[in-house]
């Protein structure tokens, strides 16, 4: 899949750097880096890894419920993108500058 900036969109669990991309998905919906909820869920590890993992999957129940319940509208996204400036050519060649 692709996003409107051309970009290649791979799914969150996909991805090389995540495990299931709960941490990853939350930072995205909420604008700030998923390490900072990364460390409290590998200290939550050392002390139980039970609650934890209890704790990842139901972070990923709310991941999935808020992705399905509001999905990320791409018209609006498409609309949104800068277009590039046109390309006009002329019949004169243009000199060419000179590097510094």
């Amino acid at each position: 899949m692709q996003t409107a900036a051309g970009n290649r969109y791979t799914a969150l669990p996909l991805r090389d750097h995540t495990i299931l991309g709960v941490c990853e998905a939350i930072g995205e919906d909420f604008g700030f880096n998923p390490t900072y909820l990364r460390v409290p869920l590998a200290a939550c590890v050392l002390v139980s890894l039970k609650y934890a993992v209890v704790a990842y999957f139901a972070l990923g129940l709310v991941v999935l419920a808020s992705r399905l319940i509001f999905p990320q509208p791409k018209i609006a996204a498409a609309a949104a993108e800068p277009k590039a400036p046109a390309i006009v050519e002329s019949s004169e060649p243009q000199p060419l500058q000179i590097a510094a």
